[in-house]
């Protein structure tokens, strides 16, 4: 398939979202869903539970306590022992050996100056301590929007503690949508924004996922970025963001098949890290990559997380 550069920003008829007038459509023509068969139930629950055991891991996304730039001059942060500085190129920490940090990768003690560069993009766990093991708390070292930044990383952010699993709608076969991949030529860089909105983001998008939904009087286009073993991940808003889901989530596509066909199960679709967190800078979707429905399938919003309310009607 031919690139057309209008789709690259969003602007192809197909793919800019509506009014949610089709959405609330959709909505009643999926209240009389397909019987999922036991074996699907088992493939989901698996998924599920797999999923929520990945999110409550130590010093995971659920332990995220601060998001801190460094400054230029040796200073000191929240809720991390030590002055912290960098240059522009090096991210350096002086502490003392009575400030309890050690080093993740070695155990080895921290005491006097250490440096340590990243590329953009790139995190270290580098320092850790408290606790009677000494590693109830990480220092993520990272590098976003090219500046030097530290995350916290704490065992007892009540994130993770009051922490059961992730609310989701019911498994819906209808929900489990055929269509094709159509590759670019070559990758194409995206200017995207994030979840940080002093953090500037890039969606390598290698081609579009093309599908139908019934109710649409046109094709769904969705840019897809490459994954591991040849499989893709879209990032996408649709009709219940801000209702019953974060503002925008995930779903990874399996390998295209040899003839171009893809399966999208719209059931494991998740969100960010940035749902659960104000410290994220998880990526947003490219503009236009929208599914004009409510997408009543896969994780519904953290609870609590939607200004004080879990769920608002079609009409709140």
């Amino acid at each position: 398939m031919p690139f057309n550069g209008a789709w690259l920003f969003g602007m192809h008829p197909q793919t800019n979202r509506g009014d949610g007038t089709a959405g609330r459509q959709w909505r009643g023509q999926m209240s009389t869903a397909t019987e999922a068969s036991q074996a699907q139930l088992e493939r989901w629950q698996r998924f599920r539970t797999s999923r929520n055991a990945a999110l409550a891991v130590s010093h995971g996304w659920l332990t995220l306590t601060s998001f801190q730039w460094l400054d230029s001059q040796p200073s000191t942060v929240d809720l991390a022992p030590g002055l912290w500085s960098t240059d522009g190129t090096t991210a350096t920490l002086t502490a003392s050996a009575a400030d309890g940090l050690t080093f993740v990768e070695t155990g080895e003690l921290v005491d006097g100056t250490y440096t340590a560069t990243l590329q953009d993009e790139e995190s270290l766990m580098w320092v850790q301590y408290g606790g009677d093991d000494g590693r109830h708390v990480v220092v993520e070292l990272a590098m976003r929007a090219d500046k030097y930044a530290i995350r916290t990383r704490d065992d007892d952010s009540p994130v993770l503690t009051e922490f059961t699993s992730v609310p989701t709608y019911d498994f819906n076969p209808d929900w489990v949508l055929e269509g094709r991949f159509e590759p670019y030529p070559e990758p194409v860089d995206v200017p995207i924004g994030t979840a940080n909105p002093l953090v500037d983001g890039v969606h390598r998008s290698v081609g579009e996922v093309v599908f139908r939904v019934p109710g649409l009087p046109h094709e769904v286009r969705l840019h897809a970025e490459a994954e591991k073993l040849g499989a893709l991940n879209v990032t996408f808003h649709d009709e219940t963001n801000g209702r019953t889901t974060d503002e925008w989530r995930k779903v990874f596509v399996p390998k295209p098949r040899p003839d171009g066909t893809v399966i999208i199960d719209f059931n494991r679709a998740i969100n960010y890290p940035s749902a659960f967190t104000p410290y994220g800078t998880c990526p947003m979707p490219v503009v236009g990559n929208s599914v004009d429905v409510a997408v009543e399938a896969g994780e519904k919003a953290p609870e609590g997380s939607l200004d004080g309310t879990d769920e608002r009607g079609p009409e709140d």
